[in-house]
C-alpha cells in the first residue's frame, strides 16, 4: 500500500468513528438486583468529558439505575465544563457518587468542585483532593487584581454552597480555593469535605445503605440490595476529542500544521505535506474550539511564522528567525488566557519544549530549502545550460554534438556553419535540441 494513502485512510477512520459514535461498552449481569452504573472520569475536565457524562447519564436513566458511581482522576480543567458536570449531577434522578480512585489518583482544581457536588463523596486510600485556586492556563495567577478578586470570590462561594448543600464542612472546602489547600483521603475525611474513605465499591454501597438523599427536591432512600454493576466506557470518538482538545496538544497540532503548509509552499511538487498540514491545522482548530482561547495567541503564531519566512527571504543572519520563534512560543503562553479557563491546567514545559524543537527543525529545514532554490540547476534541461559540447558533425546549422558523454541533436545559436571538432557551450535547450555557441573553432567556419 502506498504511504500517501495512509493519511486519508486514518482520517476516514476517525470521521467514521465520530459519525457512528461507536457503541458504549457495558459489563455485568443483565438480570436481577439493583443496577449501579459505573464510569471513569479521567483526564482534563473539558467538553469531551462533559459529553461523556451526558451519555453515561442517559444510559443510567434508561437502565433505571439505583446509583451512579463516577471514578475520578483529574488534574482539573475548564470552569465552564466543571459547571456543566455539576449541573448534570444535580439534575440526576439517582444519587451520584464521585469516588477518587484508584490509589494515586487525584481530584485537583475543578475535580474538587465536582467531588463536593456529589451526593456521596468518597476517596480511596492514597489519593488526594484540592488545590482549587483559580489560575490561568499557564499555571500563574490571574494578572488583573480586580478580576482575580472577583473570580476568587465567585469560586469560593460556589464550593461553599456545594459543601453546605451536601452537609459537608464549607470552611474546609473553601480553603481549597482561597488557600490552595490539598487534602489526603484521611485529612479530607477529618476535615469533613468527604463522606468516607473507601477501598472498593462494596464499602461505598454498605455506607449508603439506609441513607437518605435529596433527589429532585425530595428525600429518597436508595435500595442497592443484590446490586449488579454496569460499566460504561468513553467512546473512541470522545477519547480522540479529549486528546486533541488538550491545550498543549491543540497548539502543537496547529503549529506543526502551519509549518507543514509553509514547507509545501517553499518546495512544491507533492501534496503530502500540504494535505497533512491542512489536516493538522483542522484538528488543532477543532481542539481550540473546545477550549476558551485568546485570539492574540493565534496572531502571535502567524506573525512568528511570517517573520521567520521573511528572514529566509532577505537572507538575514538569524535574528529575525529567533524573534519569530519567540513569537510562536509567546503565542502559546497567552493563547489560553481567556475567560472560562481559570481552572485549566496544562503542561507548559512540555508545550514550550516541543514548540522550540519543532520551530528549530523548521528553521533549519526551511533554510536548506530556501538555499537550494538559489543554486544553479544540476539536472534536467535547466542543468544543461552552460555545459561544454564537442561537435562530432558539422553544424550547418544543425548537426550532432557530444555533451556529458551523450550524443545530442544540436544547432548553432546564430544559424552559422560550424565545423566538426569545434568546442562550444550550451546556450539553451529547445525541446530535445541543444542550441550551442562556438567557443573554440576546429577549422574555418563559413557564414551561410
Amino acid at each position: 500500500m502506498k504511504k500517501h494513502l495512509l493519511l486519508p485512510m486514518l482520517i476516514s477512520i476517525i470521521v467514521l468513528s465520530g459519525v457512528t459514535g461507536l457503541p458504549l461498552s457495558a459489563s455485568g449481569d443483565q438480570e436481577g438486583g439493583a443496577v449501579i452504573v459505573s464510569a471513569k472520569i479521567e483526564g482534563v475536565v473539558g467538553i469531551a468529558l462533559e459529553s461523556h457524562l451526558e451519555e453515561v447519564m442517559e444510559v443510567a436513566t434508561e437502565k433505571e439505575a439505583a446509583m451512579l458511581v463516577l471514578v475520578m482522576d483529574t488534574p482539573g480543567g475548564l470552569s465552564s465544563s466543571m459547571k456543566g458536570v455539576i449541573q448534570q449531577i444535580e439534575k440526576a434522578p439517582f444519587p451520584v457518587v464521585v469516588w477518587v480512585s484508584p490509589s494515586g489518583s487525584r481530584a485537583a482544581s475543578a475535580g474538587a468542585f465536582i467531588v463536593q457536588a456529589a451526593h456521596i463523596a468518597a476517596m480511596a486510600p492514597g489519593t488526594n483532593m484540592g488545590a482549587a485556586h483559580p489560575v490561568v492556563a499557564s499555571g500563574g495567577d490571574i494578572p488583573d487584581e480586580d478580576m482575580k478578586t472577583k473570580v476568587l470570590s465567585d469560586f469560593a462561594a460556589q464550593i461553599r454552597a456545594l459543601a453546605e448543600q451536601r452537609g459537608r464542612n464549607p470552611e474546609a472546602a473553601e480553603a481549597m480555593v482561597t488557600e490552595s489547600v490539598s487534602y489526603t483521603s484521611t485529612e479530607a475525611l477529618e476535615a469533613g469535605v468527604i463522606d468516607l474513605v473507601a477501598a472498593d465499591l462494596d464499602e461505598i454501597v454498605a455506607w449508603s445503605k439506609g441513607k437518605k438523599f435529596i433527589i429532585g427536591g425530595a428525600e429518597t432512600v436508595v435500595d442497592t440490595s443484590g446490586y449488579r454493576v454496569v460499566e460504561i466506557e468513553m467512546s473512541p470518538r470522545l477519547r480522540a476529542l479529549q486528546f486533541i482538545s488538550r491545550p498543549d496538544v491543540a497548539y502543537l497540532l496547529l503549529v506543526a500544521g502551519v509549518f507543514a503548509i509553509v514547507f509545501e509552499v517553499l518546495s512544491p511538487g507533492g501534496f503530502v505535506l500540504g494535505v497533512s498540514g491542512g489536516m493538522l491545522v483542522l484538528f488543532g482548530a477543532y481542539g481550540l474550539r473546545m477550549i476558551p482561547f485568546n485570539w492574540a495567541g493565534i496572531v502571535f503564531l502567524l506573525a512568528g511564522v511570517a517573520v521567520m519566512i521573511l528572514d529566509l527571504a532577505v537572507g538575514g543572519i538569524g535574528i529575525l528567525s529567533l524573534l519569530g520563534a519567540g513569537a510562536v512560543i509567546v503565542g502559546g503562553l497567552i493563547l489560553f488566557r481567556a475567560p472560562g479557563g481559570e481552572l485549566l491546567n496544562m503542561s507548559y514545559s512540555l508545550m514550550t519544549g516541543a514548540v522550540v524543537i519543532i520551530t528549530g527543525f523548521f528553521i533549519l529545514a526551511a533554510w536548506a530549502v530556501w538555499k537550494s532554490l538559489g543554486n544553479r540547476p544540476v539536472s534536467g534541461s535547466e542543468g544543461l545550460a552552460g555545459a561544454e559540447v564537442l561537435l562530432i558533425t558539422d553544424l550547418s546549422p544543425a548537426g550532432s554534438v557530444m555533451c556529458r558523454g551523450e550524443i545530442w541533436k544540436a544547432r548553432s545559436a546564430d544559424n552559422s556553419n560550424i565545423e566538426s571538432g569545434s568546442a562550444g557551450v550550451v546556450e539553451r535547450v529547445d525541446g530535445l535540441t541543444l542550441v550551442v555557441k562556438m567557443t573554440k573553432a576546429g577549422g574555418s567556419g563559413e557564414e551561410r
